[in-house]
């Protein structure tokens, strides 16, 4: 099978991010670890959606079943037998309900065997010199 470019992914399943659980955002290893992360990005503000928590559960769930099913590992070999770590990296920490969802998620994971982790990172923006 041939290897797809980014542009003919994108035509063909859409962006990547949390609002589209048909794509897997990144997949890569962690350098000190040799774990394998599963990267779901989430660039909007917590509360940008009506349906955002909604999309968090579906992108996760399928996270989880990517690694459980052993799809990760039939489609990467090189990384079977590998931990598997499911990563939320986002603009701002959860707070409120998503704090609380994030926790559930967080124990439900835990309880088939993966662990979930927030990172959180500041948006880029230009430098504020005054």
């Amino acid at each position: 099978m041939e290897k797809m470019t980014r542009d003919q992914m994108v035509a063909e399943f859409g962006a990547p991010g949390v609002e589209n659980p048909q794509v897997l955002d990144l997949i890569t290893t962690d350098a000190e670890t040799g774990d394998v992360l599963l990267v779901m990005v989430e660039q909007r503000p917590w509360g940008a959606h009506p349906h955002q928590l909604r999309q968090i559960e579906e992108k996760i769930n399928r996270y989880m079943a990517y690694a459980l099913d052993g799809f990760l590992a039939e489609q990467h070999p090189q990384y079977a037998g590998r931990r598997v770590r499911l990563r939320l990296d986002c603009a701002q920490p959860p707070a409120g309900e998503f704090e609380r969802f994030v926790a559930a998620a967080q124990h439900a994971a835990r309880a088939h065997g993966l662990d979930l982790v927030v990172a959180v990172s500041a948006p880029n923006r230009p430098d504020e010199t005054g």
